[in-house]
């Protein structure tokens, strides 16, 4: 592939795989906004519903998992192709549909594609880029990737208003028909590290993936009981999914005694950047989509804004979130990434406390300020933790290495939308308020800060994590990656 496309190969490469994770990552946020048609069109309650988000979740991050065996089995290209055809598949049953069933049937297959073609862009950019390249590779990509959600939303509610909740289904099949075509251009037919794909090599570990998936399925509906459901309820799912966890690693530890390939390969945490990178991905997983959630039920329950007002509110900050990806990725190639993920979670951090600053009579700009200084802090950490985390790594591990990191950042934020909705509502009572009242309120707006005082503290807890993040300087000082 080299030879023949030359010096550009590289980046065509990329921008192959680029588009493909734009569509899975669409296809996981623009759905969101076809939830109240699609729910009226069935005539679901809101319990029913939210398993269309929920179940695209529980199988994006169980598949997380799958990848490394994927690749190793079948290459680059025919798993990343397979994926696409299945996303592919789930975009035109999901919008053809006439069962909720059905629906709920293309929405995992669209989180089961979604979730084996999230690590592949790190594992690609760790091989074909030189490590002063990396930065700027990642930069690129994760500029082009963050766009997706930013924009998705706005043209999916367009689309709802003038075509029905369907159409939001077929959005992604002209994303999957392009990364089809350059998959089979650009992408190559080997394994990582250049070895052919062995057909004949390691089953499976499906033991593991079971207790994954129970594990993560207990985890998730447990948050959810939590939130709006029985406590005895809550309690047995969450006991469940600390067993599954324990029985998981045992199983891990025995598959890698007996010599057999686990699906995880609990090795990677013996290096202490990876294990501290691992927990930071968590933290801020955890930040991340609870803030997603948050900001918005924040603007519109808590200051009584319009929902139009809220997306023009919050879609410069996007903007931001993309530019300031791409810058960073060219300062992680001159830079120690420990710092620059640092660098982002403490702007993270100092935006969810100034919103404390916010009150009724506010200008709105200061609400703007607030949310684009939380998106620069996510522009400093979304290019740098990979490769401060990844770099250290051996070359055999960097595929399993992106896979877990990936797998434990989603694992985070599914986490963190309950974990707000929970705080949120303990702080509401405590303050005798309640989302179901129509007016909004200073106890109300008392309630919301301290749900994101508590995000702020996640993000200090990262930034300790985030500090031992810092290698030998042979691994990570510039002058090596030159």
């Amino acid at each position: 592939m080299q030879a023949r496309y030359g010096p550009r190969y590289r980046w065509l490469l990329l921008v192959s795989v680029m588009i493909g994770t734009m569509a899975s990552i669409m296809s996981s946020t623009i759905v969101n906004v076809a939830i109240p048609d699609m729910s009226q069109h069935f005539t679901l309650g809101q319990e029913r519903a939210q398993w269309v988000t929920s179940g695209f979740m529980v199988a994006m991050t169980v598949s997380m998992l799958t990848t490394p065996w994927l690749l190793a089995r079948y290459g680059y290209r025919r798993t990343y192709a397979g994926t696409m055809l299945l996303l592919l598949a789930g975009g035109v049953a999901g919008g053809l549909a006439s069962t909720f069933e059905l629906v709920l049937a293309a929405r995992v297959a669209e989180g089961l594609a979604a979730g084996v073609v999230q690590p592949i862009p790190a594992i690609i950019i760790m091989r074909a880029f030189a490590p002063h390249e990396q930065g700027r590779a990642i930069g690129i990509f994760g500029m082009g990737v963050v766009l997706a959600p930013a924009i998705g939303p706005s043209v999916g509610g367009v689309l709802v208003d003038l075509f029905g909740w369907r159409s939001i289904f077929f959005m992604v099949i002209p994303f999957c028909l392009a990364s089809l075509w350059m998959a089979y251009r650009y992408v190559p037919t080997t394994s990582p590290g250049g070895v052919a794909p062995n057909r004949k090599g390691a089953t499976l570990d499906w033991r593991g993936l079971l207790l994954g998936g129970v594990g993560t399925l207990c985890l998730l509906n447990g948050m959810v009981a939590l939130h709006g459901g029985s406590s005895a309820t809550a309690g047995l799912l969450l006991v469940g999914a600390l067993l599954a966890l324990v029985l998981f690693i045992a199983w891990q530890r025995h598959m890698a005694r007996s010599g057999r390939e686990p699906l995880m390969n609990l090795a990677l945490f013996g290096s202490r950047p990876f294990a501290m990178g691992s927990i930071v991905a968590f933290i801020y997983g955890t930040a991340l989509f609870g803030s997603t959630y948050l900001l918005p039920v924040y603007m519109q329950l808590g200051l009584g804004l319009s929902a139009s007002y809220v997306g023009s509110i919050l879609l410069p900050a996007g903007f931001v979130l993309a530019i300031t990806i791409a810058l960073v990725g060219r300062l992680a190639d001159r830079h120690p990434t420990w710092l620059l993920v640092s660098t982002g979670l403490a702007l993270l951090a100092l935006s969810f406390a100034l919103m404390l600053t916010v009150t009724l009579q506010s200008a709105i700009w200061v609400l703007v300020l607030w949310a684009i200084l939380g998106r620069i802090g996510l522009g400093f950490i979304l290019p740098s933790l990979n490769l401060g985390s990844l770099r250290v790594l051996d070359q055999t591990l960097i595929s399993q290495g992106s896979s877990a990191i990936n797998f434990l950042r989603m694992l985070g934020g599914a986490i963190g939308v309950s974990l707000c909705g929970i705080v949120l509502e303990w702080r509401l009572s405590v303050h005798g308020d309640s989302l179901a009242q129509a007016a909004t309120s200073p106890a109300r707006l008392a309630a919301f800060n301290e749900t994101f005082l508590m995000l702020a503290a996640l993000c200090a807890l990262a930034l300790v994590a985030a500090w031992k993040i810092r290698p030998h300087a042979r691994h990570d000082s510039p002058s090596n990656r030159k």
